[in-house]
């Protein structure tokens, strides 16, 4: 028999264990080929308005992915390697050199690897067309899908995988020169030292985490950040890393202990050999561990933030854009042409039609905070001056009750659409100084608006004045009159759209919720998408990676079990032992992972102003869900190799 034909037969006997590898493999080679083929799909990159843009992103993407799963790959190859340490002794005893076991070992990851690359390349090809159309759908795009084979991208895949698969052959290989004889049948019967907790790295793990979420939930403008940026960005990573590796390493250990001390659960059924399993384990798990819980941590922020972002785009849509379309008016002809088409457009009769008048003035905040929120705005350095009486108007058509009362001329209230608690200036009592041609005019502002009511890119920084100054500053400064619309279904208005494009001039600077609508749906539809796919690809490569853990343990506990059997244990028993120790290695990553995820995603709610608790539960949720798969997965697999009669 030659290698090449034993390492074939064991992976047929050893399929089993090798199944969810085999499968983790693969969906990460479809993941990787769908990213690939997306960037060279001429069809996705022809209905995108940024082709350039969507094709760097998705190109930095899989290098993302790319670098994971040869970690990934290595990692996971490294665990079966150390599991077969008997069975490579077994084969040195019966004389077989190194160099050939070594061989063995290389055909063996070698042959799974290609095989894997030729199921993820077909099945990848075979969903390349709905993984287009699920990107065209969550980009907003209606159109018919064809199916297209591109043959850079199945290259690219090949090249890559083929180095990572070479790779990971060859660290097989190499381990075997590591191993002693001695050390192959001793292997399962080392590290088997009681742990000992330290109270002192414990409590540093508490401190540590506890110093990190402290920091980054702390307003960004407070003393504790102003000045300090660098410093607490080094000081929240590095407590937070650390602190979650001593938080397993010692202070799991000073727990587990701590429990032992309740006598009556202590020695309850199984308890004891249970507590008695994870110390001697939990120790050996740390790093990977730890390591689990930080990426969880990162995958539960970009899946979160995505589907924060992909979730309230309507709402962000509406938020820059209060009118379905608005410009400057400066030609009657045009605003009745503009007028009649919205009339004939079937479904997207009038809501509302609102003009008013503004004056731009060149001026600058004083005492404040920030600068001008200038994001929307081509001149920064100037203020819209909006009347009292127009104010009110543009609110009652939004349906809003806020209005506005000012007592006196110098008197203002601010209206600024970006701001954010954390960054922007509360501006009750401070001033505003504009030029006009009567000299430079002073305002106070007595309140503030959180939001547009008038399309962002015309509205600039608007200042609300009393109706008095309104009328004297606009006497010897440019008015703008602005024409503002609300149709029905703005959300699907693209033919509407392009029909207002052609009409209105480019100086008139149309402004619509469908563009932004639509812009809005590309970008985040496109980064939930790569958000979703990366996160299942970080999902399942840690939950395999846990799965893969689980069963070496399971196979070097195997004795013990038997022994537990023959002493009269009820099988029933021992797996719920099992499950119980099992559920404390799942639980404890994701719950850590968890805690970092919301302590993270709190402080970006904070920082950008947003409430994004309802996308990061459901993204939790699902997480949650596949983690519990995973879980009683692996109690199954477990159960099923400790249970198996020698």
């Amino acid at each position: 028999m030659t290698l090449f034909s034993l390492a074939r037969r064991n992976i047929r006997r050893n399929f089993y264990n090798y199944f969810l590898y085999f499968a983790s493999m693969i969906f990460s080679i479809v993941i990787y080929f769908t990213f690939v083929s997306l960037q060279y799909n001429e069809q996705v990159l022809s209905m995108t308005a940024s082709s350039t843009k969507i094709g760097t992103v998705f190109n930095g993407a899989s290098v993302v992915l790319m670098i994971f799963v040869a970690i990934f790959i290595w990692y996971s190859n490294s665990f079966f390697t150390r599991k077969r340490k008997k069975e490579v002794g077994l084969y040195s005893l019966l004389g077989v050199r190194k160099k050939e076991i070594g061989r063995m070992l290389f055909y063996e990851n070698f042959v799974m690897g290609l095989l894997a690359l030729a199921v993820g390349i077909f099945i990848g090809t075979l969903l390349s067309k709905l993984f287009v159309m699920l990107l065209m759908k969550l980009m907003g795009f209606h159109i018919a899908i064809a199916f297209v084979i591109a043959p850079k991208a199945i290259i690219n895949t090949v090249l890559v995988f083929m180095v990572i698969i070479l790779f990971t052959s060859l660290q097989g290989y190499r381990l075997i020169y590591r191993f002693k004889l001695i050390e192959l049948f001793q292997a399962e019967k080392k590290g088997e030292t009681a742990p000992r907790a330290s109270f002192f790295v414990a409590l540093l793990a508490v401190v540590s985490i506890g110093t990190g979420y402290w920091i980054a939930l702390q307003n960004i403008t407070s003393a504790v950040w102003i000045g300090h940026f660098t410093r607490n960005v080094v000081i929240i990573f590095s407590g937070v890393i650390i602190g979650t590796y001593f938080l397993f390493n010692s202070l799991a250990v000073f727990l587990l202990k701590l429990s032992k001390k309740n006598k009556k659960r202590y020695y309850d059924g199984m308890n004891m050999v249970g507590t008695s399993q994870l110390l001697y384990r939990i120790r050996g798990n740390a790093r990977t561990l730890s390591i689990i819980s930080l990426l969880s941590a990162v995958t539960l922020c970009a899946i979160g933030t995505s589907y924060s972002f992909y979730y309230k785009n309507e709402e962000s849509a509406k938020h820059v854009e209060p009118f379905s379309y608005a410009y400057i008016s400066g030609d009657k002809q045009v605003d009745e042409k503009v007028k009649e088409t919205i009339s004939q457009t079937p479904g997207h009769s009038i809501i509302s039609d609102v003009t008013v008048d503004v004056v731009k003035v060149k001026g600058n905040l004083d005492n404040l905070d920030r600068m001008i929120p200038s994001a929307f705005m081509a001149d920064e350095d100037r203020l819209t001056l909006l009347s009292e009486s127009s104010f009110n108007q543009l609110i009652k058509e939004m349906g809003k009750s806020d209005t506005v009362h000012l007592t006196d001329m110098n008197e203002a209230v601010a209206i600024d659409g970006e701001y954010t608690k954390s960054l922007s200036s509360h501006y009750k009592g401070k001033t505003a100084l504009f030029e006009t041609k009567q000299g430079t005019k002073k305002l106070i502002f007595s309140d503030y608006k959180t939001y547009f009511v008038m399309n962002a890119r015309l509205a600039g920084f608007t200042v609300v004045v009393s109706d008095e100054l309104f009328n004297q500053v606009s006497k010897t400064e440019k008015v703008q009159t602005i024409q503002m619309y609300n149709v029905q279904d703005e959300k699907h208005a693209e033919q509407l759209t392009e029909k207002m494009q052609q009409l209105v001039p480019e100086t008139a600077q149309l402004d619509s919720f469908y563009a932004t609508y639509k812009a809005g749906m590309e970008a985040k539809g496109m980064l939930i998408f790569m958000g979703a796919f990366l996160g299942l690809v970080f999902l399942l490569a840690t939950g395999s990676v846990i799965y893969f853990k689980q069963l070496t343990e399971a196979t070097a506990d195997r004795e013990r079990y038997v022994i537990l059997q023959k002493i009269g244990v009820k099988k029933k028993e021992i797996k719920a032992s099992i499950a119980k120790q099992i559920f404390f290695v799942f639980a404890m990553p994701l719950v850590i992972g968890i805690a970092h995820s919301t302590v993270a995603l709190t402080a970006l709610s904070n920082l950008a102003g947003l409430d994004l608790a309802m996308p990061v539960f459901i993204s939790m949720c699902v997480y949650t869900v596949i983690y519990t798969i995973y879980y009683f997965l692996t109690v199954s697999s477990y159960s099923k190799i400790v249970m198996e009669q020698p």
